[in-house]
Parts: structure tokens; sequence; C-alpha cells
């Protein structure tokens, strides 16, 4: 096979079937739409892989998702792992040789949580398994980009080995399942948006619970679904009768999501019928690797494959809305939204630019958000509106981020409040400081509004 060539020579789904015939160790790099994928292989099988768009999102989510099976995994621990790893700027994975032949941050990250006891080897095994079919799913629906072979640098312990044709066959399935949306959602990143003032008859619509209708502001189907602890597939199921209503709009995905490839409404990847699912007790074959021993009593059991994500004999059909829906359940109206809880965000910064630019980002997506200009009154301020989050700028004039965070810590109310700096200071000196004196997260200026709602999402859901 030759070591680089275009997509419209060679697809995806051939790309990697050859690549799963080979002995050897390989990197396969990937270029499409300004968006770079990285599949590692190892006699065949696949180690890790991973793509240049938010991949500590995407390590994120998927944490999230096991914390509520690993106390260990706790919200102080994947802050830790963000400010230790994530880099400063981190749009391409692939832009020098030396670091897209070795293993990526996030995959480092996932290595010191075992080394440090906070995933057992066979859970960081799943969390692997997990992001790796999230990486295939989209790498499959590319239709024109460039690639590459390499030979990887082995720095870093094989977490496990996953066989290339059965990540495929779970991928292809799901790809079949997103296909009963399309053409209304192309995306799992698309942003649903209830219309409160929709006139339908609620009769002709399923319900839709109290959790969803709080956090439809914004986030994408794929954001929500973790928050809610459901599949994106399963969301989108319940989600479509009100798509097909017009009581629920889609937007667009925001950047940089926007630049990942569209669920299309051709076929041909589906063309072939896949003979007989996976069986879930497989497990997609993972080969674990072992790692360092770990006490027994450090081992937290996740739970297997077939109970964290979507069982792969599970067949989707095509959405329908139900006639017979319960008139005694509760419904989505107006009433039952706004009793919803509404988060409140204080923003502390002596720039009228800044908090007027964040008064913008969250209050366009039903946040409440009180602004701050005056560093000195900041924490009376504080105090009076008890806010769920805090943005604070670490430069301002008459008191700095750093002691304005210690004071509000040391107040009882606000042990536990998120505080994220606000900066352009992107040194790891301002971040290990940061940590120190009690913040929660780290904001880099300039950000996008994609950026402050990942934050939103990492401290209050």
């Amino acid at each position: 096979m030759n070591n680089s060539g275009t997509f419209t020579k060679l697809r995806p789904l051939s790309l990697l079937r050859q690549l799963s015939n080979c002995s050897d160790s390989t990197c396969l790099q990937v270029l499409s739409n300004s968006v770079s994928w990285s599949i590692y292989l190892e006699q065949g099988k696949i180690t890790y892989a991973t793509h240049s768009v938010e991949p500590f999102d995407r390590l994120e989510r998927h944490l999230r998702r096991f914390s509520q099976q690993i106390p260990l995994l706790t919200n102080e621990v994947r802050v830790q792992v963000r400010l230790m790893f994530e880099p400063d700027s981190h749009s391409q994975l692939i832009k020098d040789d030396s670091n897209s032949r070795s293993y990526s941050p996030e995959y480092q990250a996932i290595s010191w949580l075992v080394s440090q006891q906070h995933l057992h080897s066979t859970q960081a095994a799943v969390l692997v398994q997990e992001l790796v079919k999230e990486v295939i799913e989209s790498f499959l629906l590319i239709k024109e980009g460039t690639y590459e072979l390499t030979e990887p640098l082995n720095r870093m312990p094989k977490i496990c080995r996953l066989s290339v044709e059965k990540v495929l066959e779970y991928c292809q399935i799901r790809l079949q399942n997103w296909q009963a949306f399309v053409p209304k959602i192309s995306s799992p990143y698309q942003r649903p948006y209830l219309l409160i003032n929709s006139k339908f008859d609620d009769q002709d619509l399923p319900n839709l619970q109290p959790d969803l209708i709080n956090w439809m502001k914004g986030f994408s189907l794929c954001h929500l679904a973790v928050i809610l602890n459901q599949d994106e597939i399963q969301l989108a199921r319940n989600l479509y009768p009100y798509i097909l209503k017009g009581a629920i709009i889609l937007h667009e995905p925001d950047p940089p999501f926007d630049k990942l490839p569209k669920i299309f409404e051709e076929r041909p990847l589906f063309s072939k019928l896949i003979s007989g699912l996976v069986d879930t007790k497989e497990e997609l074959n993972t080969t674990v690797n072992s790692y360092q021993n770990i006490p027994e009593e450090k081992i937290v059991p996740v739970q297997r494959l077939s109970q964290i994500s979507t069982p792969l004999k599970e067949n989707f059909q095509e959405p329908t809305i139900s006639d017979n829906i319960n008139s005694t359940s509760q419904r989505v109206t107006a009433a039952t939204v706004t009793v919803q809880k509404v988060h409140k965000i204080v923003s502390v910064d002596d720039s009228p630019t800044i908090l007027k630019e964040i008064s913008y980002f969250l209050e366009n997506e039903n946040f409440s958000v009180v602004t701050i200009n005056d560093p000195v009154k900041a924490v009376l301020s504080i105090i009076r509106h008890k806010p769920d989050l805090i943005l604070l700028d670490l430069n301002m004039l008459g008191i700095d981020g750093y002691e304005l965070c210690r004071i509000i810590r040391n107040n009882s109310l606000f042990q536990n409040t998120p505080i994220i700096f606000v900066t352009g200071n992107k040194g790891i000196v301002d971040k290990v400081k940061a940590k120190l004196v009690g913040a929660s997260g780290y904001l880099t200026k300039p950000f996008t509004r994609a950026e402050l709602l990942k934050i939103v999402f990492m401290h209050l859901t």
C-alpha cells in the first residue's frame, strides 16, 4: 500500500480494512476540511484514535460518563487533567511531525489517570474503546481528504488493542441509525432549541423530561446526551417528533465542530448489508495490556460497555409520533419551562467590552448573568447574588484575580462554587498559581462562545 494518497482513490473504510492486515505498527494521519485524524495501529489492531476538534472536550464527556460509576474520577481530578495536559493551542494535532508520531496529549492524560490510580487499567481500556469508536464514526463520513502513514514513536504504554473489523461494524450500525433522522439531523453537534411560544397540540407530542428542557439552551445533542446520561441516538430519537413538528429547531454546530463531516443522505457506505451484529459480550474484541499492579481496594468497577453506551444489538427504527399519549402525564408547556432552574453566573472584569461579550454569549442561552466592573466591590455583590458560577478576570486594577479568588474561597458560602479565571495569560506558572488559590478552571482570552459554553458544561452540569 502507498504511504500517502487521497480518499478519491481509497475510501476510509477500505483504508482501515487494508491496515488491519498489516503486521507493523503505524499511525494513519488524515487531513480533511482542516480537521486532522490520527489512528494508531499495532499488528493490525487499533491502539488509539483521535481528531483535532476539541480532543479534551471529547475526553471530558467520556470521563463524566465514567465518573458516575467511578468515585475517584471527581470533578477536581478532571480539571487537574486538563490543566496538566491540555495544550494552550490544540486546533491542529498533526502540525509538527514529532507530535503527530507520538501519542496525543489526551492519551497521555489517560495514562496518567491510570498511573495515579484514578482509573484501573481495565476501566481505561473501556474508556479508550469509547473514544476510538466516536473518532472512527466521524472518520468514516469523510468524502475527500489526504492520508499519510508514519511509524509511531512508542513512548506511551499501550492500554488496549481493538479489532478493526469490530470497530467498523459497530460504527456502521451507529451511522445507519443516524440515517433515520436525515436530513432533519445532520450532525450530533447540532444545537436544539425549544420554541416556548410555539402553538402545537401537546397531545401530538411525546413527553420531554424537565432536565432536558432546562439544558436545551445552546448545548449540542452530543453534550446534552452526557448531561442526561443518555446515548446520542436515543436523545435524537426523543427529540425527532418535536423537530418534525417545528417545536424544536436545530442550529448548526458551533466552531470548530462545524468542520467535522456531516451525516450524509446518500448511502454508499451502507449499501452492503451488515451480516450479524456485534455481540456486546465481546466488547469489540478488546485486548487489555497490563499496567503496574493496583491494590484491589483502589479498583472501582465501571459499567460494562453494554450499560455505558447503546447496546450494539439494539436496532433503532424510524421514529414515529405516538398516537396514544397519556394525557395525564407531564407535558412541555411554557409554564413547565419557566419553572426550571436558571443558573446564575457572575462575571467580574474591569473591561466593559469583555463583560458585554460574556453577557451576550450567556444571556443568549437563557442564563442569568450579573456583570461587575469594580473588583473592589465584587465580594459584597457576589455574596448578595449567590451565583452558581463565577467568571473572574485575572488582571484588574485595585485587586488582582488571585487575591479576589482567595477572598471568595474563604467565605463558606462559596467553598464549592466554580470559579473560572478569564485571562490572556497562558503560562503554566499562572495555571499552577490559579490552582493554588482555589480556581476551578481557566478560560484564555480571546475566547469563543463555544469555549465559554464548554466551561459552563464542565462545571454546572
